[in-house]
């Protein structure tokens, strides 16, 4: 069905995956045109075009990226795509589609965003392109257009909250919530990471725990094993001899029998976006989330005068290469020692129920 676009009807037909599109000054004249096209041997088309549209190359990447990526990485390449046809034409060839107008769109991004936005959309559109560079049939032509100029960007430092306010925030939980953010501190783990902690993935016996990340250039699954300090392992093995669900296989699991939970009850952790700034308010200190215990444990590692290679280890910020060597130098050993040494002196002796510990589990592997 004819569309229009500026002054200019454009006649849209597509057979089999190929599509033609063509200007008409009247809807009259593009309907006709749709409709001699449609009656057009398919042996005829194939001679005449073999180009795709903008919203041809989405979906074929986002079938891709639906596969391949983690579900937050689908979600910001699809998101990206909706702000970027809002610029530009779904129906728009391929081969129409030049620098300048993905530069428009970036600076408008920059404008309405930030510049930090506008360059990860950048990112994430020229990824597409090369990718249908490569696999799509036909290929997309390049060079690739969306390889762009950078926009300028104004980062705000990261926020890293005092000492004093997590423990603060800490002393108000109890039960799974502490074994939770002692969790987060003690191993410096990604929410994601935390949130899919499985049993098999505690080793009591040779004292540490294994994390499973995609923060990988090509979204592998992967994993790294991680030292478990003293007081980290009492706690986690007095959860696992505490916990409600003995036959779940996660650590922590949403434990809130409401009518808007119920849903999610008994389940693994998704987000649980208004937990810490619920319980920053009730501590009476500055909001912080999640991440930003990962940038604490950094923090008092570094305050305490740990070597950067140790701390570079522990928070694995670097390529996967990176992490492994240092890894691999150092030994699970000595990053304990680290941990261990900053952490002992610090709160949290007491159980989540403010109960003794036990003594030092031996470390019965949990099963399931």
């Amino acid at each position: 069905m004819p569309y229009k676009r500026g002054r200019k009807w454009v006649g849209q037909v597509r057979l089999n995956g190929m599509r033609r599109e063509k200007k008409f000054p009247t809807k009259k004249e593009a309907t006709a045109w749709e409709i001699e096209m449609r009656q057009t041997p398919e042996k005829d088309w194939k001679k005449k075009t073999n180009t795709v549209c903008m919203g041809d190359w989405a979906q074929n990447y986002m079938n891709y990226a639906k596969v391949k990526f983690a579900e937050k990485t689908y979600e910001e390449k699809k998101a990206v795509f909706k702000r970027f046809f809002k610029d530009v034409e779904p129906s728009l060839p391929v081969s129409d589609l030049k620098p300048a107008r993905v530069l428009t769109f970036l600076q408008n991004q920059m404008e309405n965003r930030s510049g930090y936005g506008a360059n990860k959309d950048r990112k994430n559109l020229v990824a597409a392109w090369n990718w249908g560079m490569k696999y799509m049939d036909p290929v997309l032509p390049g060079p690739n257009p969306c390889l762009v100029e950078k926009m300028s960007e104004q980062r705000a430092p990261r926020y890293v909250p005092p000492e004093e306010d997590f423990w603060k925030v800490y002393d108000l939980t109890e039960g799974q919530d502490k074994v939770m953010l002692y969790t987060f501190l003690h191993i410096g783990a990604r929410r994601g990471e935390i949130f899919g902690l499985e049993w098999p993935d505690v080793d009591f016996g040779n004292n540490r725990i294994r994390l499973w990340t995609r923060k990988r250039k090509d979204g592998t699954y992967e994993y790294d094993w991680l030292p478990m300090t003293r007081k980290l392992k009492n706690m986690l093995y007095w959860w696992l001899e505490n916990r409600p669900f003995k036959d779940k296989s996660h650590l922590f699991l949403c434990l809130d029998s409401t009518p808007f939970c119920d849903e999610y009850y008994g389940k693994p952790f998704q987000k649980r976006r208004h937990f810490m700034k619920r319980m920053c308010e009730k501590a009476g200190v500055k909001h912080f989330g999640f991440h930003a215990i990962r940038h604490l444990t950094a923090s008092i590692l570094y305050s305490e005068g740990q070597d950067l290679s140790v701390i570079q280890a522990i928070l694995r910020h670097k390529s996967p290469s990176t992490t492994e060597r240092y890894l691999k130098t150092l030994g699970l050993e000595k990053v304990r020692n680290a941990l261990d040494e900053c952490f002992d002196e610090r709160g949290g002796e007491k159980s989540p129920q403010n109960k003794k510990p036990s003594e030092e589990p031996s470390g019965p592997q949990a099963t399931f």
